[in-house]
């Protein structure tokens, strides 16, 4: 659905993205992270071909980009760097308009679509508001319905939860991954570690420009190779498993074992009360982490900005 190759751009002496290889396959929900500022945005606006390439090739659909964007892009939805709107447009005149110009949809059937398209994003009750009055929150759902219009193969999707509450982001989550499962695309650009690792199945991860992960979800968090264990016992399991518990805290341990049921049958055989046991598994935030050499603060982990964030975007 999105492949790259060498995928380069530089501005004057600046490589903001360099010798990227996206590797998107059909049915993913595909989750692009980085930084602010890492090169996300520049390496959307290339695959849409709003921006040339200074170097390397990059296909939607099978089609080379931008050479191809008239046959693609009716397929494509998209929302890069916040929606666009006439401000003195209702959300509803804003899609229909944007229905005419761009997706070269049947009349007959523009109002139900452009109905629809308002009620799957939870603006259907205030559309007849116009778009000056919208939050951000509001005109990232208006963002979204106008991707929705064209019912598309492929979602391309630029910090889609910005400015967003959390009830907002549950639902956007909710309402792309149920996109997925009737066979959309999806993918999304972000730098909220919580919500990749929440609905993607793939991740890539961008740091200063060049992509240093690639990998299925699953994969990534793989088991650590310890076990955490809780036990009302916590003494008695110390003297068992003899120097293999790396760490306590209160009745839970981190214990050194390859095998959780193993070692399940070895504490309950020596009378060791067992409340939780569980293979410890890699995080998302670590992997990228360690990855990016990155410090936390480079990444959100649990929240989604309440605000635009222009300035420091990729």
């Amino acid at each position: 659905m999105i492949r790259t190759s060498g995928l380069t751009k530089r501005f004057g002496s600046i490589t903001a993205v360099d010798h990227v290889d996206l590797d998107v396959r059909e049915g993913d929900v595909y989750g692009f992270l980085g930084a602010n500022g890492s090169g996300k945005t520049t390496t959307v606006r290339m695959l849409l071909g709003l921006v040339l390439a200074t170097r390397g090739t990059a296909e939607l659909l099978g089609r080379p980009m931008p050479a191809a964007a008239r046959e693609v892009l009716p397929f494509v939805g998209s929302l890069v760097e916040g929606p666009a709107a006439y401000p003195q447009l209702s959300g509803r005149a804003n899609l229909a308009l944007f229905d005419r110009m761009g997706t070269g949809g049947v009349r007959a059937t523009r109002s139900t679509r452009v109905g629809d398209a308002l009620d799957r994003v939870g603006l259907g009750g205030v559309d007849g508001r116009p778009v000056r009055a919208y939050s951000l929150g509001m005109r990232q759902r208006l963002g979204l319905a106008s991707a929705l219009l064209r019912a598309p193969r492929l979602l391309v999707l630029d910090e889609p939860t910005n400015g967003l509450d959390p009830q907002g982001i549950r639902d956007i989550r909710a309402l792309l991954l149920e996109l997925n499962r009737a066979g959309t695309t999806v993918f999304v650009s972000s730098h909220l570690l919580a919500e990749i690792e929440q609905m993607c199945t793939r991740v890539g991860v961008l740091h200063r420009g060049r992509l240093v992960l690639q990998e299925q979800l699953a994969d990534l968090q793989r088991p650590t190779g310890r076990v955490l264990l809780g036990t009302p016992d916590a003494e008695r399991a110390i003297a068992l498993l003899d120097g293999h518990v790396e760490h306590r805290d209160g009745d839970r341990l981190v214990v050194r074992a390859a095998d959780a049921a193993e070692l399940a049958v070895r504490l309950v055989g020596a009378g060791v009360r067992v409340a939780e046991l569980r293979p410890e598994r890699h995080t998302l935030e670590s992997v990228v982490l360690e990855a990016t050499g990155a410090g936390s603060d480079d990444f959100s982990a649990t929240a989604a900005p309440t605000g635009p964030d222009r300035g420091g975007r990729g």
